[in-house]
């Protein structure tokens, strides 16, 4: 492996001579080495005054470390730090700083080691003396009594104190010259009462004395110049805090900034394990649970500021170029990728890598940015941190500035390896210019334009917008105005512009703030035409986004269009995802969150024809039962909690109706059982027991609560456990023997059938397998009696009277509508003895079963089908009865294009107006042709339904 071999085998670069006399010098001292190590040495001596002094002062070590590899010499110095005697540290630990930048300048230049190894290599000194210095100083207080209760073993640990390594040092990044950044605390929980006081004055006078140690120069020199600025509140707060008071000051007052500040953070030495916990205690403030688009403008503006104080503003010049804070600088691609790090960090941790080159990969890999865009960044970010280093190499000046003349100049060009300059300088001006380029663009809002012209109506409605809850704050206006043209003009291309703007006006007035959302439309255009999209098919799923605007962060997050999970897959992303949350109704708020996004993908998939009605209504069942499934343990280990246990095997959830037979639409309400098997025990064991029924019973309640609690989130769905034995009246949980009982001796016909879609979702695998054989039992037992037909005929009756069809396009309630086909087709699988759940599959059973005709089962699924696809369309677009007059021009479009009765290509030369004329004609048509194939199928569907259960007054008994 090459890092084993010693650096004359590795070297791929050297620097040129500058400075021809201290070369010689150099290359005379080092004349026993092999050519090119000399080559090195002398180069580096023509360059850097201060590298050619250190290698007069380590002549000794640097010949001994040439004779090993970079990284054992490395090794054998970070070593030594770690035991070095408070005797005389100050000097051995600057004597080590000599060492190892030496090393690393020398790997650096020779091309020996990558940026990376050099940055880490700096910090691993930093780290090492920053953890030696604490000990003893920590030590010394301990000795002297003035830590309460400390004792000497607690010097490992610092008692308690910890420091935190900030910016480069935090991300293993440190430059040549870098200060170090850090925030030192203590952990006060480690302190009672009025310990707590005299612990931080000792931390405080540890911390004065350590950055004295570490900063201070002497004849030796220096180790790192050290800043604790980044502390909470500077200017009026001690060196070293209390936990509990930094984390009081982020939650109250902590800014993007600050945010920004703690990606990179790193407890680098102290009690490194209290760091470790202060920083999970830290996340919701740097990792938002929503995505965080007002970090771009914060960041934005902070560039701004940053270069108005510093005059860093105008095209590229290359003398006096700042190459870490100007125009395309280092900054810029530090901020590009920490700014996406906390939109979002939040909600995917993979993205919260304290390295900008590990930020970049980890970007790109989750789709925030293309894999091109992300390797040239990578490449110009190295790029632009060697020339920093060679800046600072020069004179260990702590610089990021280019030379103001051209001589100095070719200086830095030369320590960089090139002869020729004027390339050198080309190369430089077109990374900067291209590092600019490859930012600003995502950095810089769009300045506004003037959007379309209005008609009367439209101007009525933006002109009201002001007075909305979203707009009165003057940052949420501000970055409106930038959006609000952009989006006028993509309102304005919908099929009916107006009515597409008040659909958009109702989202807007719902928003209760404006600043998450509208920058959320700022850096994402196409969420913009999604919206619209929306508010032109459907007002009412823009009045759900209104209210639940955070379901958009899915859209962005990289995963919205990519393949269905399946209900396993969800239940598997819900259940790590609530796994990681320890507070009960934090975790029932995420599931919220969580499900809103899901089922508003659906919608939205099915809105665009991405799927269809009936894919639609697997997935929206599929994310039904991955809630249930994942609530289920949770729910039950939060009830255990209090009451022990689960008496005996448990219990297991059954999905009926809809649910169980895995078809939802947008609005369905779930239906569901709870059985039980408590055997011979008569009670749970916890801190509160209780007896088996009373137990089962409050645990299904408290599932019942889980799923329907409106909460901060809303609620997750609806439960309807009417399909209990014995319904209202009865248990809300059922225990097995007397579910048995029920269903064999006392159960209704209409109970059977419900049954026949009845399916096991969660719980105890053992006690779901025995209530699904139970199942089938009863189906083959129960579905030959004499009377079935006629009491399903007197059930279809009861229905038509309760439940009577809610004008012509009602598609659910009706003859030869959605419940008749169905309350037949389960009819079919209880008559068959048959398991099948899905309508089709049940018709299926029918024919089987010389119940149905083949002719019959397609009448039947003639109806059904396009009945579902109807029922599907209407409840995504209203909550309410379809009239489809009075639907948009866009929401018509859909529903005829969902049930395959589309317009026709209008004339191609035709003007607007008269285009717009056919359009409209064409769906005018297209809906009446609708209406009649609706008559018609399920006209044709009833018939045969009613040739089957026959009514009572044709003769037949009822």
């Amino acid at each position: 492996m090459t890092s084993h071999l010693p650096f004359t085998r590795r070297l791929s670069r050297c620097p040129v001579p500058h400075d021809a006399d201290a070369a010689e010098d150099a290359a005379a001292r080092f004349s026993g080495l092999s050519k090119g190590l000399r080559d090195l040495l002398a180069g580096t001596a023509g360059g850097s005054p201060f590298l050619a002094d250190l290698m007069q002062r380590e002549e000794g070590w640097l010949r001994a470390a040439f004779a090993l590899s970079p990284e054992t010499a490395l090794e054998t110095e970070l070593f030594r730090l770690r035991d070095l005697p408070a005797e005389g540290l100050g000097a051995e630990l600057r004597r080590a700083k000599r060492r190892v930048a030496l090393l690393a300048a020398l790997a650096d230049l020779g091309g020996v080691w990558p940026l990376e190894t050099v940055t880490s290599a700096l910090t691993r000194l930093a780290d090492g003396a920053l953890s030696v210095a604490l000990r003893h100083l920590v030590a010394d207080e301990i000795r002297r009594g003035k830590i309460p209760g400390a004792t000497p073993e607690d010097a490992a640990t610092a008692a308690g104190m910890v420091i935190f390594a900030m910016g480069k040092m935090g991300a293993g990044e440190l430059n040549y010259s870098s200060d170090i950044d850090l925030i030192c605390l203590f952990d006060e929980t480690r302190y009672p009462g009025s310990d707590a006081q005299e612990a931080r004055a000792a931390f405080i006078r540890v911390t004065r004395k350590l950055c004295a140690l570490i900063a201070d120069r002497t004849d030796e020199g220096y180790v790192f110049r050290t800043d604790l600025r980044l502390r909470p509140d500077a200017a009026v707060t001690p060196v070293c805090l209390s936990m509990a008071a930094a984390e009081n000051y982020y939650e109250s007052v902590g800014r993007t900034w600050e945010r920004a500040a703690w990606i990179k953070a790193r407890p680098c030495a102290g009690d490194v394990a209290a760091g470790e916990r202060f920083l999970r205690t830290l996340s919701p403030f740097v990792w938002r649970k929503h995505l965080d688009f007002v970090a771009i403008q914060d960041a934005h503006d902070m560039r701004l500021r940053i270069r108005d104080h510093r005059g860093l503003h105008g095209p590229v010049q290359i003398e006096g170029h700042n190459i870490k804070l100007g125009v395309g600088g280092i900054r810029e691609i530090e901020f590009f990728v920490q700014t996406r790090q906390l939109i979002a960090g939040g909600r995917d941790p993979s993205l919260r890598d304290r390295t900008t080159l590990g930020g970049l990969a980890a970007l790109a890999r989750k789709g925030w940015l293309p894999e091109a865009t992300a390797r040239e960044l990578a490449t110009l970010y190295r790029a632009h941190r060697e020339v920093e280093h060679r800046l600072q190499m020069v004179h260990d000046a702590q610089t990021q500035e280019m030379p103001a003349t051209p001589k100095g100049v070719a200086r830095i060009a030369h320590l960089d390896g090139a002869a020729d300059v004027a390339t050198w300088r080309a190369g430089l001006k077109a990374r900067l210019e291209r590092t600019d380029h490859l930012t600003e663009g995502f950095f810089a809002p769009a300045e506004a334009e003037e959007g379309p012209n209005l008609s009367e109506t439209a101007r009525k409605i933006v002109e009201g917008w002001k007075g909305y809850p979203a707009l009165r704050s003057e940052r949420a206006g501000a970055i409106f105005r930038r959006v609000r043209p952009g989006l006028l003009t993509r309102l304005q291309r919908a099929a009916n512009p107006d009515e597409a703007l008040i659909a958009f006006d109702g989202f807007l007035s719902g928003l209760p703030a404006g600043v998450q959302i509208f920058s959320l439309f700022e850096a994402n255009p196409q969420l913009v035409d999604l919206i619209v999209d929306i508010a032109a098919t459907s007002p009412a799923l823009a009045r759900y986004l209104s209210r639940n605007s955070a379901v958009l962060d899915a859209v962005i997050g990289g995963s919205f269009f990519s393949d269905w999970p399946g209900a396993r897959g969800l239940a598997a992303e819900l259940g790590a995802a609530l796994s990681g949350i320890e507070d009960y109704e934090r975790k029932l708020d995420a599931a919220r969150r969580w499900m809103k996004e899901w089922h508003f993908r659906v919608g939205v998939h099915l809105l665009r024809g991405v799927i269809d009605a009936f894919e639609a209504g697997k997935q929206y069942a599929d994310l039904a039962e991955a809630v249930l499934v994942a609530l289920f343990p949770v729910v039950a280990t939060e009830f255990a909690g209090r009451h022990g246990p689960p008496p005996g095997r448990g219990a297991c959830l059954l999905g009926m109706g809809s649910l169980g037979a895995g078809r939802l639409n947008a609005g369905s309400d779930l239906d569901v059982i709870v059985i039980y098997d408590a055997g011979d025990a008569e009670a749970s064991e916890g801190p509160r027991p209780l007896a088996v029924r009373p137990y089962y019973a409050r645990f299904t309640q408290a599932l019942v609560t889980a799923v329907t609690a409106p909460m901060a989130e809303g609620r997750l769905y609806e439960l309807d456990m009417r399909l209990r034995p014995s319904g209202r009246q009865g248990p809300v949980a059922t225990a097995l023997a007397s579910f048995r009982n029920y269903q064999l001796e006392e159960a209704w016909t209409w109970e059977h059938l419900a049954l026949t879609r009845a399916r096991v979702l969660a719980g105890d695998a053992e006690l779901g397998a025995e209530v699904e054989a139970f199942r089938r039992e009863v189906l083959a037992a129960k579905g030959q009696g004499d009377s079935v037909l006629t009491d399903v005929a007197d059930m279809r009756r009861r229905l038509a009277e309760a439940k009577p069809a809610r004008g012509s396009w009602e598609a659910r309630n009706g003859p030869g509508r959605l419940m008749d086909v169905e309350l037949l087709a389960q009819t079919c699988a209880l008559r068959t003895g048959d398991p099948a759940r899905r309508i089709e599959a049940q018709l299926r059973a029918g024919v089987r079963g010389a119940i149905l005709s083949q002719t019959d089962e397609q009448t039947l699924l003639d109806a059904y089908r396009l009945c579902w696809r109807l029922q599907a369309g209407t409840r995504l677009l209203t909550e309410g009865t379809l009239e489809m007059a009075e639907l948009g021009e866009g929401a018509r479009a859909f529903l005829l294009r969902e049930t395959g009765q589309g317009t026709g290509p209008s004339d191609p030369h035709a003007d607007g107006q008269k285009a717009e004329g056919q359009k409209a004609e064409g769906q005018k048509a297209d809906a009446a042709a609708l209406s009649d194939r609706l008559e018609t199928v399920t006209i044709a569907a009833a018939a045969v339904i009613a040739r089957i259960l026959p009514a009572k007054e044709t003769g037949h008994d009822g």
